[in-house]
This record gives C-alpha cells, sequence and structure tokens, in this order.
C-alpha cells in the first residue's frame, strides 16, 4: 500500500527511536533532568518493550540479573533475579507509568530516513506511521536538534538462518527463535535444536520439560559453548532487601553484582587455563556420569572470547542426566525428508527443527543516514566514549555491554548524553561531532569472536585502540570515562552561524 504524505512538521528538541528498555530508560532520564526540552519516543512496533516483546519462544529470559539489568531507578521486586520476559515487560510497563512516558510516546511510528542540515542544525526524521485498525500507512516529518537512537543492534525483521542444503526435502516443521509461531505444539514429537548460544540454551529444558513437552530434544551444536549454573533467586538479594529495605536493598545488591560480575568476567579472561578448568569441572558435576564432557563442553577458545552462557538452576543441565536431552556435536550435511544427516553420515530424526543459529546485526533499523547531502557508511565512523560517531553530529546511540549486563551502560550514557546537553545549552553551542584524529588505529567495535559479530564487522561502526576512541566492555571503567569532564579535544562544537561549517570544514569553536 503506498503511503499517504502528512504534511505537517513537528518539533522536538530530542527524539530517542525506540521504545525497548535502552528507550525506556533514556526517556526516564531526559524527561526528569531536561525537562525543558521536549521530547519525543518513536517506537516502529505497536508495543514497548523491544526484545522482550519481539521474542516469544518457550522460556524468554534475560541472560543477566535484573538487579543491574533493571534500571537503577527502579528497584526489582521479584524473587526470580533470573526473570522471563513476561516479568521484564511488566517491569518495563510499570516503568512507564510511574514515569508518566505516555505523554512522549508514539507507537507504529517506523523512522525510514534521518538527514542532517547544517544550515539550520536540525535532523529531518522521515517518519512512517501505520494506523491500528486499518494497518494503512502514512508519512510524516519530524524535525529534531538531537537523535537519541535506543535501537538495539540487530535485525527485527529476521534472524540469521543458514542454508542448509535439503531444507525443502523436510516434512516436519521449521522454526527460527525469533519468528516462533503462535500456538507451535511439539508435545511428544522429536525436536532437533540447531545452535549452541543463549537462545538453544534456553529453549532446550523448556521444551524437554512441562506441560506439553517434547518426546525428546537434541541440541546439535557445530562448536561447544561456555555453560555456567547460576541460581535463579539471589538469596543474597532477598536478605539485603530485608534488612535494609526495597530502595536501598536494591541499590547494595546492584553494587554487589556489578563487582562480583566485573570480578568472574576480569578472572576468566586474566587466566583463562584455569577458568576453562572451573568451568568444566562444574560441567561434570551436573552431568550424567560418563558422559564426554570434552566433546561437549570444552569450546576451542578461551572464556568470554564469546559470551558465556547461563543455566538458571542449571536446568540446562538437568534435562540431560535426566535424559530428556541430548547433545550432538557434528555439522549438517543436508537435511532429509525424516529429519538432519550429518557430516559424520548420522541421521537426527526430528518432527521440528529449530534453528536457532543466531542474529543478523543491523543499527538503526538500517535506515539511511545523510548528513548535509552525503549518505553515511556506518563502517567509517568510530565510536566516540561508546555513544557518539565520529562524522555524524547530534547523534547519540545506546548499545550496551556484551561482557554484563546492558542496562548498566546504558544508564551512564544517559548521564552523559544530559551533562552534554546542559554543557553545550551553558555555552551557545548547537551542535557537536567527534571527530577521530588522523591516522587512528582500528579494530572491530564488538569485541567478540562469536559469528554474529564477525558476519557484520563490515557494516558496523569502528573502534580506536584508546580512549575516548575504545569501547569499554566495564562498568567501573565506564563510570569514570562518562562522569569525568564533558568536553576534550576530539569534540568541535558550533553555534548556528558555523554550524554550515560542520562536520566538512571542522572550523567549530572548541569548548
Amino acid at each position: 500500500m503506498t503511503a499517504e504524505v502528512l504534511d505537517a512538521v513537528e518539533e522536538f528538541d530530542v527524539v530517542i527511536i525506540g521504545a525497548g528498555i535502552s528507550g525506556i530508560g533514556a526517556a526516564t532520564y531526559f524527561s526528569r533532568e531536561l525537562p525543558e526540552k521536549s521530547l519525543v519516543v518513536l517506537e516502529a512496533r505497536d508495543s514497548i518493550g523491544g526484545t522482550w516483546d519481539l521474542f516469544r519462544y518457550p522460556g524468554i529470559r534475560s541472560d543477566s540479573d535484573l538487579h543491574t539489568f533493571g534500571y537503577e531507578f527502579k528497584p526489582w521486586r521479584h524473587e526470580a533475579a533470573i526473570a522471563d520476559a513476561p516479568l521484564i515487560q511488566e517491569y518495563l510497563q510499570e516503568a512507564v507509568g510511574e514515569n508518566g512516558l505516555d505523554r512522549f510516546l508514539r507507537l507504529r511510528h517506523r523512522v525510514i530516513r534521518s538527514e542532517w542540515s547544517s544550515a539550520d542544525s536540525r535532523w529531518t526524521l522521515t517518519v512512517q506511521t501505520t494506523d491500528a485498525a486499518t494497518g494503512g500507512t502514512q508519512t510524516k516529518t519530524i524535525r529534531a536538534g538531537w537523535v537519541f537512537a535506543a535501537t538495539g543492534y540487530y535485525r527485527y525483521d529476521e534472524g540469521f538462518s543458514p542454508e542448509f542444503p535439503g531444507r525443502d526435502d523436510f516434512e516436519g516443521q521449521i522454526v527460527h527463535p525469533q519468528h516462533w509461531p503462535e500456538g507451535l505444539d511439539y508435545s511428544g514429537k522429536k525436536v532437533v535444536v540447531i545452535g549452541s548460544g543463549a537462545t538453544a540454551i534456553t529453549l532446550v529444558p523448556n521444551m524437554a520439560t512441562g506441560a506439553g513437552a517434547a518426546r525428546h530434544v537434541t541440541m546439535l551444536q557445530r562448536t561447544p559453548t561456555y555453560v555456567m549454573a547460576l541460581p535463579r533467586v539471589d538469596k543474597v538479594a532477598l536478605a539485603l532487601t530485608k534488612l535494609l529495605g526495597q530502595e536501598r536493598g536494591y541499590a547494595v545488591t546492584r553494587f554487589k553484582n556489578i563487582w562480583a560480575d566485573r570480578a568472574v568476567v576480569k578472572g576468566l579472561r586474566t587466566f583463562p587455563r584455569a577458568g576453562r578448568a572451573l568451568i568444566r569441572r562444574e560441567n561434570i558435576k551436573r552431568l550424567p556420569k560418563g558422559f564426554d564432557v570434552d566433546k561437549h563442553f570444552n569450546p576451542p577458545y578461551d572464556p568470554w572470547d564469546q559470551r558465556l552462557c547461563l543455566a538458571p538452576d542449571g536446568d540446562f543441565f538437568d534435562t540431560i542426566k535426566e535424559g530428556k536431552a541430548s547433545v550432538v556435536t557434528d555439522t549438517v550435511a543436508r537435511f532429509s525428508k525424516r529429519g538432519i544427516v550429518l557430516t559424520s553420515g548420522e541421521e537426527l530424526e526430528a518432527d521440528v527443527i529449530v534453528t536457532a543459529t543466531g542474529l543478523n546485526l543491523q543499527l538503526f533499523g538500517g535506515m539511511p543516514i545523510v548528513v548535509d547531502g552525503r549518505q553515511v557508511d556506518l563502517a567509517d565512523a568510530l565510536c566516540y566514549r561508546g555513544m557518539l560517531l565520529s562524522g555524524i553530529p547530534n547523534w547519540a546511540m545506546a548499545i550496551g555491554y556484551t561482557t554484563s549486563s546492558w542496562t548498566l551502560k546504558v544508564s551512564l550514557m544517559c548521564r552523559y548524553f544530559i551533562d552534554l546537553v546542559r554543557h553545550m545549552d551553558a555555552r551557545g553551542y548547537e551542535t557537536v561531532v567527534p571527530v577521530a584524529p588522523a591516522g587512528l588505529e582500528r579494530r572491530p567495535v564488538m569485541d567478540l569472536q562469536a559469528g554474529y559479530a564477525k558476519r557484520a564487522e563490515k557494516r558496523m561502526p569502528q573502534q580506536g585502540l584508546e580512549k575516548p576512541w575504545r569501547m569499554a566492555m566495564s562498568y567501573p571503567e565506564d563510570a569514570k570515562a562518562l562522569r569525568g569532564p564533558v568536553a576534550d579535544e576530539h569534540l568541535e562544537f558550533g553555534t548556528l552561524r558555523t554550524a554550515a561549517r560542520l562536520p566538512g570544514g571542522r572550523r567549530a569553536t572548541h569548548a
């Protein structure tokens, strides 16, 4: 259907794109700390929540504790520290209501193009709106001084699924977790889950147990993953809450978990051999006697070269121990009528195949970003303090951690953004753009060896080797960097009179 065009142009000081956990957090911080600024939150979907509303596969949950994955301004009140998506959605809905964010929120508003004009220091956003009742679309224009992109880093419309030979020969059902069919019936059926990441580790125990459980679930992995069992309930957190009250107990638990998590990550990366031995020993304790741990749980890389996977209360290991699930380490030769033929020649029979093969990375929903008539190639941009991009004025992005709770970094980014806006207002600046030093050595922005990160390297921004161009993956490190001086020699500020010289002329006044 061809979209109609709406003539009215709306103006805002700040546009937040995305109403997931990052966007809701940002809207709360900005509305509290910058009440004089006009604000709007544009969400392409028909509900808030981002990841936690999109994914509907069995057992979808956080891979981090909610005392750090939750907001610092809103205590996590449920007993379970590792929470399923419905509880996280409930938490986000509460955050919207408690902070009056409904007045800023616009659902079914997809930004399809962003254009910056240095002549007037404004972004012009082309926004496609969808009527909830009819499905008809219209196009409108929104102008803004700042864009805060809280869109995450993967494609919402498609996951990654390799081209498996013989796929059309399979007579059963093939499902990708990102597009889980409502009401999928796998009870009493044989299920093969292809993959060994967090999604697979979640799916296996949830499909193998409880009402409507599968007859048997096999996790087929090409490469083993580090998997660790952690308690679903943080008993120390419950004790601290009982002793100190909801607010203070949450704050102390958050502090405790930040440093405990940091110690684990740093310890495993500093002493990888000892870390590998520790994880192996814990796996042996939880798996059946005689299980081939070295074949199925001995990755060819060091801990945290890729993400570790979490098994709450060891549920993943329990299903294997009880015979409800199994692990096969091999590669797919082809699909067959009855299942999957492996390179070894073995055939895995299946009624349902789940391709938990990963995500496709994509920043900003894939929209074109144009600066003074030239479309930006994001691969040419460098990340400044992990949130601004070289060559793109008045544009911030929310990218959280990969080695700890995503939201920890988002809270620091929002505070820096607020300080930056105040700094500019106090000095009469309209624009700011990071400018990378010539000859700066570059490397991929995501410091992971995971397939999804490697596949997207050439489409993503890059980072340098030193601050402020290096993407820190440590909350303590970022807490210093983002709470320090707002301006440095890498930022160029301009007034409306000098804005036309940015980013090409680089003649703006420094702070």
